[in-house]
């Protein structure tokens, strides 16, 4: 009973926030949407016919997944270079580490207004730097062929000093008697991370990939705030597009429908993640 009871809120919690939620989100994607004095009525499999007629819906799935191969490794990688660096014997190494954490601790929206007025044409920070080389000002954010990549830059930049932490702890538990009998051996500072350091950096890597995958699928804010989903739906990503269906269109049925893909998106990807990497994981 005692063990029980100290589950029972936890339980409750995850029930009501995450179970209730998603069994009620696939049962609604079987209705229709309620309008005024017209009830929901079944549709059964309708809402995710139209969804694989939907132009819109096919170009957000390329557009995010574009956005999560230029986010995930990248971030990853940053944050991991990050770590070992500051995790070494450097002068000024405490403000280095708050540097590279700044962005983590800044709200989203800050970091959109910021960004934002570094991608404004003509007086933005990257036109002023560009036009130092001569370059022409260019609309960062208005031109189909540039705003993913000036929010994965973004994302980037918000991301990897986050995930730096992580690594940072990961490294600092590394026992150094691995270190002193490498050099011994007369081990190079890449040999002994590639066999040894990075090996024992597993655990942290799929905890960190997991969560970068899942971040990949759940920006909102820097799309409201700097693209909208534009121009011509360029920066459209999957979440957002069930926001505006949802709550701009008010189509509550097809916005379930969406919501269901995307959470069969993100378990695969986790299941996937762990499945694969479970061989390579090793815990101590």
């Amino acid at each position: 009973m005692t063990g029980w009871l100290l589950l029972l809120p936890a339980t409750v919690l995850l029930v009501a926030f995450t179970h209730y939620p998603a069994l009620a989100t696939l049962a609604g994607s079987f209705f229709s949407t309620p309008k005024g004095r017209h009830p929901a009525v079944w549709v059964g499999l309708d809402n995710y016919g139209a969804m694989m007629a939907d132009p819109v819906f096919w170009q957000t799935l390329r557009n995010n997944a574009l956005f999560a191969l230029g986010t995930i490794p990248t971030s990853i990688a940053l944050a991991l270079l990050m770590a070992v660096l500051v995790n070494g014997k450097l002068r000024g190494r405490a403000w280095l580490r708050m540097a590279y954490f700044t962005p983590t601790v800044l709200p989203m929206i800050a970091v959109a207004n910021i960004w934002l007025f570094f991608y404004t044409p003509g007086y933005g920070l990257v036109d002023q730097i560009a036009g130092l080389f001569g370059a022409p000002s260019h609309n960062w954010l208005g031109n189909r062929d540039t705003v993913l990549a000036c929010l994965i830059v973004v994302t980037v930049w918000k991301e990897a000093g986050f995930f730096m932490i992580f690594y940072l702890a990961a490294l600092q538990s590394v026992a150094p008697v691995l270190g002193e009998a490498a050099s011994i051996e007369g081990a190079g500072r890449w040999y002994f991370f590639r066999p040894v350091t990075f090996p024992l950096l597993m655990p942290t890597t799929l905890f960190v990939l997991v969560n970068a995958v899942i971040n990949s699928f759940r920006l909102v804010d820097h799309i409201v705030v700097m693209t909208r989903g534009g121009p011509d739906n360029a920066s459209q990503l999957l979440l957002y597009y069930i926001y505006d269906v949802g709550f701009k269109f008010w189509d509550t049925a097809y916005a379930a429908a969406l919501t269901m893909v995307l959470l069969v998106i993100l378990a695969a990807f986790a299941l996937g993640q762990f499945v694969l990497l479970d061989r390579r994981v090793h815990y101590r």
